[in-house]
């Protein structure tokens, strides 16, 4: 997790932006846009919207883009937007996870910063090439773990940092959602059918799709990094090549003294669940509890005291938490808002990449090392599940 922030002769205005993928009919691609737009920040330019070329003009014109900015190959528009005066300064990957390295390489090569969807690639071998380019790249990459861009989540990292529930013993993070209950991805469900596509989404289904951004989560706010992991990946539905449920046990490096223990359960199968994200977190003086339905609540229990309870620009309400809020408190804020956190604080790094100004720390957003971690994740949990549920070193 890069930390950075913004400082006085920074370039302001908005962020030239392209997109790969997200044309018409696709999900997290308007979402993004949505995102982008949200703080004024970013200007749409630019965009590779679909491998299909028809497709591909048609999501460019209904976006009002111009159509000699319209591509049809997003290599083809790296070259190009690189050369122009005003070519594109970052773009949004927003395809398949199979898309993701290829593409991204094609950007980070020609200076162009990157933000990116999760999981970090399809492969771990592509994800292992793609830290290495963007490591050696003077563009940023930013991966989109929108989660952390809650207020209440920033809160509670910032609780766990400070000390307030004692040094952390357990992590227990929840992510169950009921949509691939039946074999939807047989009845022309796009967004099905390339998620529980090997080919296309990688090792891992319910694991790379949303065990990802639980693990992510369960990290981000405990501040531990994991050491060894035992998975128990299941297709309940039949005929489906990739895990649709997973129940992992995790053992965390020691941290002042203490091996922390957690338990991550994701599911695609669970019916009632639309998107039940939660993370609760315990130390040896307290313990904190967010869900992503409530977003604006954070419960905060000091031990053998009455449960307390925590309000976005409420009383409590760090500033670590107030910084990342939009509107009055009372008022809800949620998925949208938390996605446009990391577009802003993406935006605050690109400013001041291209300035050389110095940061407040304050600025945080996921990286390619985060999204490495991910990938890894994934991988230890398919080879401890074909182990039969043993242990396996990350």
């Amino acid at each position: 997790m890069a930390i950075e922030g913004k400082a006085d002769g920074v370039k302001h205005g908005r962020i030239r932006l392209g997109m790969v993928g997200g044309g018409a009919g696709a999900f997290i691609g308007a979402v993004h846009r949505m995102a982008a737009r949200l703080d004024d920040r970013f200007t749409l330019v630019a965009g590779a919207l679909s491998s299909t070329p028809e497709k591909a003009q048609a999501s460019g014109r209904d976006l009002g883009l111009d159509p000699a900015r319209i591509y049809s190959d997003y290599r083809q528009m790296a070259i190009r937007e690189a050369k122009l005066k005003d070519g594109i300064e970052a773009v949004a990957i927003v395809t398949p996870n199979h898309v993701h390295f290829e593409a991204a390489r094609e950007f980070l090569k020609r200076g162009i910063h990157v933000i990116c969807d999760k999981p970090l690639t399809s492969t771990l071998s592509d994800a292992r090439k793609l830290q290495a380019l963007a490591a050696e790249s003077d563009a940023l990459f930013i991966l989109t773990h929108n989660y952390t861009g809650y207020p209440m989540v920033r809160q509670a990292r910032a609780m766990v940092a400070r000390g307030d529930i004692g040094t952390v013993r357990l992590v227990q993070i929840e992510y169950p959602q009921d949509w691939l209950t039946d074999a939807v991805e047989k009845t022309g469900s796009k967004q099905a059918e390339w998620r529980t596509d090997p080919a296309r989404s990688g090792a891992g289904g319910s694991t790379g799709d949303i065990g990802t951004h639980g693990y992510n989560l369960g990290a981000f706010v405990s501040g531990l990094e994991l050491d060894e992991l035992a998975a128990d990946l299941d297709s309940f539905v039949e005929g489906r090549a990739l895990d649709d449920n997973a129940h992992v046990l995790l053992r965390f490096k020691e941290k002042d003294g203490v091996r922390a223990k957690g338990m991550l359960w994701c599911s695609q199968v669970a019916p009632g669940h639309e998107n039940g994200l939660q993370v609760r977190v315990y130390g040896t003086k307290g313990g904190l509890e967010w869900t992503q339905k409530d977003p604006n609540y954070l419960w905060y229990t000091r031990h053998g005291e009455p449960k307390q309870l925590i309000t976005r620009m409420g009383a409590g309400a760090l500033a670590e938490a107030n910084r990342v809020s939009r509107i009055p408190p009372g008022h809800p804020e949620g998925y949208l808002e938390g996605f446009a956190t990391i577009y802003t604080e993406a935006a605050e790094a690109i400013r001041a990449k291209q300035s050389g100004a110095a940061l407040d720390p304050a600025v945080t957003y996921p990286t390619v090392d985060d999204g490495m971690k991910g990938m890894i994740f994934v991988d230890a949990c398919v080879r401890s599940s074909k182990k039969n549920g043993g242990w396996v070193k990350v």
